[in-house]
């Protein structure tokens, strides 16, 4: 009696060795035109994030010794105000507060809000209290969306203690018919 391989071992096999002949293989393909032009793109894509990236990095660099130089510049004059009694006394906190809204309504919108975002929400405000509206405005529409609608609510909530305020509240909506959408 002969033996004869069964049609699933022979399949079996085939299958075996198109696998070690798929894995041995040649050469990759060579990359298409649309492969090369997404590759391309990505790669011009990840330039410019690290370009911005370490925009904002210097920005925040600039930022930081700006804060320190403030400080050491207060701390300067503190330091040097009880030694001389006809010295003029240290600047208040408004007089600060309204220095540093002359220095930002200076800038350029964008790079102020750079900076603008990186304070403390309390200094922002008592900043942006004594801009000029135009500016903090421009200042405000270049910030993150979220930054700038928490600083239009810490406004909101510090802004009852200046005289002659008033809130604005929004508009109620209007009365809807009983019948459901109007104009059916």
């Amino acid at each position: 009696m002969k033996l004869r391989p069964s049609l699933l071992a022979l399949t079996a096999g085939a299958a075996g060795l198109s696998a070690v002949a798929n894995a041995v293989g040649g050469p990759p393909p060579e990359p298409t035109r649309l492969g090369t032009s997404i590759a391309g793109d990505l790669a011009a894509r990840d330039r410019q994030a690290a370009q911005r990236s370490r925009a904002l990095d210097l920005k925040e660099q600039a930022a930081r010794a700006a804060e320190q130089r403030l400080r050491a510049a207060g701390a300067a004059a503190a330091a040097a105000a009880p030694a001389r009694p006809d010295a003029p006394a240290a600047p208040t906190d408004d007089e600060r507060y309204g220095e540093l809204a002359r220095i930002y309504q200076a800038m350029k919108p964008k790079a102020a809000a750079a900076v603008f975002e990186q304070l403390t929400i309390d200094v922002q405000t008592e900043v942006a209290k004594r801009m000029r509206e135009r500016s903090t405005a421009t200042i405000m529409a270049a910030m993150d969306p979220a930054k700038a609608a928490a600083l239009t609510m810490a406004m909101a909530r510090k802004g009852s203690d200046r005289p002659g305020w008033t809130p604005v509240l929004p508009a109620a909506p209007a009365a809807r018919p009983a019948g459901g959408r109007a104009g059916r």
